[in-house]
């Protein structure tokens, strides 16, 4: 389940705009996505409530019995929708469900300074600095008739962060978001120019928002007792449950055991033959947000 994380630290930067217009756009793509709004201020949650029946579905949250924000079920993508000021550990939980981040960063000064600090700290963060969590930058906001996106281009360069593209400062935004619309609900030459601008975005996330099936292959000993069991291979869970125990600040991760001696004993036994007396034990630390729930 890929899942796209739209953060900056800096507040009015556009990061609600990116992740509505990315959420619809899979909406009519035939993905069944999720907004998952982890701003405190639920400004895409109520974009949700203003949108027509009509256009294709974008689910929010799911709330269970402990009152717990949850990912429903059938979920194929999920777009996360981030509060400003998000850093230290609750920026690093959340790398820990990310398949890539966005960045939208808006021309000013003080706009690429905090985009600058916000860069620097993920790339300190494992699966960023490792490739396994993409990371690139979009500019918000842009007036064509100002030097603004060489500006942005430049100084991404300079921070190696890669720029994906520029989206224009328009009130046709302002008007689809009031009416729980994107650019990607409407139809006619008015949209030509900014579904053109979002065309780079969506080709860098193409591979993530649909990954090729990865190979799988099982190691089964043949002659030693000491070969090792199949092991959690994967970096992050493929679900993001329980999610906003987790995702919003304040939330815990705990850790819970798993005892795979009884697998382990039934692997041996294929081997009695060679080790009449071998037995394997294997416990994996898995993060509690890595369990499967219904």
């Amino acid at each position: 389940m890929p899942v796209i994380a739209v953060v900056n630290r800096k507040g009015g930067s556009g990061k609600s705009t990116v992740a509505a217009h990315l959420a619809a756009w899979l909406a009519h793509q035939g993905c069944a996505v999720m907004l998952g709004d982890v701003d405190r201020q639920q400004s895409t949650r109520a974009w949700l409530r203003r949108r027509n029946a009509a256009l294709p579905a974008i689910a929010p949250w799911t709330i269970d019995q402990k009152n717990v924000l949850r990912v429903p079920s059938g979920i194929t993508h999920v777009v996360l929708d981030t509060p400003g000021g998000l850093h230290g550990f609750d920026l690093a939980r959340m790398v820990m469900f990310a398949d890539a981040i966005l960045m939208p960063v808006c021309n000013s000064a003080f706009d690429r300074e905090a985009a600058a600090a916000c860069h620097a700290e993920l790339m300190a963060l494992p699966r960023v600095a490792s490739g396994r969590c993409k990371l690139a930058a979009i500019g918000m906001r842009i007036d064509a008739r100002t030097r603004a996106a060489q500006v942005l281009g430049d100084w991404a360069t300079e921070l190696k962060l890669p720029f994906l593209s520029v989206l224009r400062e328009t009130q046709l935004y302002v008007q689809c978001l009031e009416r729980g619309m994107t650019i990607f609900d409407l139809s006619g030459q008015k949209t030509a120019t900014d579904t053109q601008q979002w065309q780079p975005i969506l080709d860098w996330l193409a591979p993530i928002l649909n990954p090729a099936p990865a190979a799988t292959t099982q190691q089964v000993p043949t002659t030693s007792p000491d070969s090792p069991l199949n092991r959690v291979g994967a970096s992050r869970p493929d679900s993001l449950m329980p999610a906003q125990e987790s995702l919003v600040p304040g939330g815990r991760i705990g850790g819970v055991q798993v005892n795979r001696q009884a697998q382990a004993s039934a692997l041996a036994s294929k081997v009695l033959a060679t080790a009449q007396h071998s037995s394997l034990q294997q416990r994996q630390q898995i993060p509690a947000f890595l369990r499967q729930t219904g």
